[in-house]
């Protein structure tokens, strides 16, 4: 009996042959495709750590006390400076504020040398005015002061003493009290002062020796005619008096008197 040969022998050493060829090429593939994944990961991560951070957002925590907007400056605090030919204008901070400050100093100043001149000149007018009638009281005052008679004392020596003032009154009535009085009823006494004028007429010889609003120093020239049992007919004393004139409430009084 003929040997029967099986024909699917060399078919099926083939197809073995041919899958283990396809699995050999499709772990190669695999291994390519791995190689090539880690590769373009490993350039993508290179790529990604040297490509700057961009769109990404970052938290960062605020202080205790929140956010402080800084102070914006005022527009009074610029000034436009003149920039050269083709340039552009710029803007200088502070200029306008030293003007600002220059021109309040200058105006201080002025109203302070204003009130002083005022002042002055408002003194000034007080003295002069002083002066005018300071001159006018001494004149009238040192004849009344310095007259008196024996028969009339206590009516002379009482309008005396509306011409005075402060402690020159007290030391008025003391005087008139213990010395003048009793020596005038004594001897009879009678004074006349009057005040020299020049012989050929004119105002009262007097001048101010020093002058302020509320104080006025007159010199006066003053006649004295004494009669007394003392003397034979009359004596004539021409004397220099130094009048001291206060203003008061009741107006210029006699604070001072001394003959020179």
């Amino acid at each position: 009996m003929p040997k029967t040969t099986t024909a699917g022998a060399p078919g099926t050493s083939t197809r073995r042959t041919l899958t283990a060829a396809a699995r050999a090429a499709a772990k190669r593939a695999e291994r390519g495709t791995a190689s090539v994944t880690a590769t373009e990961e490993e350039s993508g991560s290179r790529a990604s750590a040297e490509r700057p951070l961009a769109g990404r957002t970052v938290l960062i925590d605020a202080p205790k006390n929140g956010w402080q907007d800084p102070p914006e400056p005022s527009p009074e605090a610029f000034e436009e400076e003149d920039a050269p030919e083709g340039g552009s204008k710029r803007r200088t901070p502070g200029r306008r504020g030293l003007l600002t400050a220059l021109v309040g100093v200058l105006l201080v100043a002025g109203l302070v040398a204003a009130a002083v001149l005022g002042w002055q000149y408002w003194d000034a007018r007080r003295t002069e005015t002083a002066r005018t009638e300071a001159v006018a009281a001494a004149q009238k005052a040192a004849p009344i002061v310095l007259s008196y008679d024996y028969r009339r004392l206590d009516k002379d020596f009482a309008a005396a003493r509306t011409h005075l003032t402060g402690d020159f009154r007290d030391e008025y009535g003391k005087t008139t009290k213990t010395v003048v009085g009793p020596t005038a009823k004594k001897y009879r006494g009678v004074v006349k002062a009057t005040v020299a004028a020049p012989s050929s007429g004119g105002a009262p010889a007097a001048s101010v020796v020093s002058a302020s609003p509320d104080k006025v120093v007159v010199l006066l020239f003053v006649n004295q005619v004494t009669e007394s049992t003392q003397v034979s007919g009359a004596r004539v004393d021409l004397n220099r008096v130094r009048v001291t004139m206060s203003d008061t409430e009741e107006g210029w009084k006699v604070s001072a008197l001394d003959a020179l």
